[in-house]
């Protein structure tokens, strides 16, 4: 494991208000990580399927965020010996366990939106 890693593992655990939400938000927050992790949630997904469902992130931006969710256990990334090179994503036993909480995620949305459409 890289420094980077490990660093961000230690500034995890550490937390700045030892907060078990700031230990979760430190590993799904932000835009982007609970809507890839929502998609994985039906099974393995090659990179280009997962750049569909967020079209408005950069390619390269889910690639960090892939990265991250890799470097946090929460993420499989598997590559196939193919030419063209063939890579597909997959939740780990970890991120499975995050299904409840991404599946409250999207109930919660939708009654906002149910709610605001609602005014």
């Amino acid at each position: 494991m890289d420094d980077s890693v490990s660093i961000r593992r230690e500034r995890r655990r550490a937390g700045r208000t030892g907060c078990d939400v700031e230990a979760t938000l430190s590993v799904i927050g932000g835009i982007w990580k609970p809507v890839l992790l929502f998609h994985l949630l039906e099974g393995k997904l090659r990179f280009n399927a997962l750049c569909r469902t967020v079209p408005n992130a950069t390619p390269r931006m889910i690639t960090l965020q892939l990265r991250e969710l890799e470097a946090d256990g929460v993420v499989n990334r598997i590559v196939y010996p193919e030419v063209p090179p063939k890579v597909e994503y997959e939740l780990t036993d970890l991120g499975t366990s995050l299904a409840p909480v991404l599946l409250s995620m999207r109930d919660w949305g939708e009654r906002l939106k149910r709610s605001e459409a609602a005014s």
